[in-house]
């Protein structure tokens, strides 16, 4: 039992992840990017300080060789005099700078290997990101047309155009008024007295009051 309902519980979870993460994609993408843009940064200022001890070590690497140089011909010049002693003395101080300068050549090398390493992945990380930003803006239009389109549907299946359409419907079937303002005269007219009187003429109750085509053809008939 314990066991179902946790899979139940994992089962909606993830589908409440996907969705947030549906709803929110636009607004994860320009995080997810900040964060790459902060981790670029962060790689670009190791990179810099990489560099700057480089650079260091290879400025003590140049005067340990000058001061070696000028050691050794010192030496030399000792040796040749015959003071040994002093000759001595500069040859442990140079055989102790020669020590130094290798330990630094060594440092160098593996700061040259680091930031070789490191520069071709700022490298990369930097042409991913304009990838990415590029993406992200194409990302935008296409979220914008898909709210565009889903508010497009709502609107074309409910209310706004249902109201519009009923309400031009409601227009359309209103009663002209002055045609009813016609039909009422009508109506008053035969009311009036002398649609009685037609009434009686037609039923052959007196002389008829109007013409008819009966009695104007006997009229022609009887003028030729």
């Amino acid at each position: 039992m314990f066991s179902t309902f946790k899979t139940l519980m994992t089962g909606a979870n993830r589908r409440a992840e996907a969705q947030v993460r549906q709803q929110y994609s636009i607004e994860l993408i320009e995080e997810k990017i900040a964060q790459a843009t902060d981790d670029l940064k962060s790689a670009k200022s190791t990179l810099v300080s990489l560099i700057q001890k480089e650079r260091a070590e290879q400025r003590q690497i140049a005067t340990l060789d000058t001061r070696i140089a000028d050691l050794t011909a010192r030496a030399r010049a000792a040796l040749t005099e015959g003071r040994d002693d002093l000759a001595e003395a500069a040859a442990a101080a140079i055989a102790e700078m020669e020590n130094e300068r290798s330990l630094r050549q060594d440092t160098r090398s593996r700061l040259e290997a680091r930031i070789m390493r490191l520069r071709q992945s700022v490298e990369t990380a930097h042409r991913r990101l304009i990838d990415l930003r590029q993406g992200a803006i194409s990302a935008r239009a296409v979220k914008g047309e898909h709210r565009a389109q889903a508010s497009l549907g709502r609107s074309l299946n409910r209310q706004p155009m249902d109201e519009a359409a009923e309400l031009i419907q409601e227009v359309l079937g209103q009663e002209d008024p002055f045609e009813a303002s016609e039909i009422l005269g009508e109506i008053e007219t035969g009311l009036a007295p002398h649609s009685v009187a037609d009434q009686l003429a037609d039923a052959g109750f007196g002389a008829p009051l109007k013409s008819t085509a009966t009695d104007v053809l006997s009229r022609l008939k009887t003028e030729r």
